[in-house]
């Protein structure tokens, strides 16, 4: 008697669920970068637009272009030909950039969102009064020179400080959820480097001499 087949029956090798091509790379990953970067450099050049009296630490339109560059590494490394053990150097060094620019991205998100959490919270406490075409902003204290934030090219005080907070808060969230996006993205790329990591399942069966499933 032939073998048994049925539900229970082991499966040839040449049937294992493999993996799909667009899974070599956590594309995901690439791409909320992208969508979180794009958004982070709006809000910050519509920051820079309400006053240009706004420091550049306060309108964080930098940590924005940082992670689109950082997201367009990794969409381009799709285009390079997936080997096995990175046996091939420009894969290994791409996978190492990308690696650390996920790093660097990681820290200036939360230094742009360390900055917006610091002026929104001094928003709060401001005591605002117009003088000419600015709006000047300073903190409750019993000393003569206490610190002062002038705006400048405003028109009205209150529509200047809500507009802010918003913004500021909008940054604050969108930072540091780009940083968990960078943090995740080196997660992967140290798990994949030092760990057993497999993404997503085959479209086509590998034959017995394929059988090894390939990583991200």
């Amino acid at each position: 008697m032939g073998p048994k087949k049925g539900p229970g029956a082991p499966r040839p090798s040449g049937d294992e669920a493999p993996t799909c091509c667009g899974c070599r790379f956590p594309l995901l990953l690439a791409l909320l970068q992208l969508a979180l970067g794009i958004a982070v450099t709006v809000v910050g050049f519509l920051m820079a637009s309400i006053s240009p009296s706004l420091l550049v630490r306060d309108t964080p339109y930098w940590a924005g272009i940082i992670v689109c560059l950082v997201a367009y590494l990794g969409l381009f490394m799709l285009c390079v030909s997936y080997q096995v053990d990175e046996r091939t150097c420009l894969q290994f060094a791409m996978k190492v950039l990308y690696f650390l620019l996920s790093a660097l991205g990681l820290m200036v998100c939360v230094l742009a969102a360390a900055f917006a959490t610091h002026h929104l919270v001094q928003l709060t406490q401001l005591s605002c009064e117009p003088m000419l075409d600015a709006c000047q902003c300073k903190l409750p204290s019993s000393e003569a020179l206490s610190r002062s934030f002038v705006y400048r090219d405003v028109s009205d005080c209150t529509s200047i400080t809500s507009t802010l907070k918003f913004f500021f808060l909008a940054q604050m969230v969108l930072n540091l959820l780009c940083g968990l996006v960078c943090l995740l993205a080196c997660f992967v790329m140290w798990k994949h480097r030092y760990q057993v990591f497999y993404v997503g399942v085959k479209m086509c069966p590998q034959t017995a001499s394929e059988g090894q499933q390939q990583k991200v």
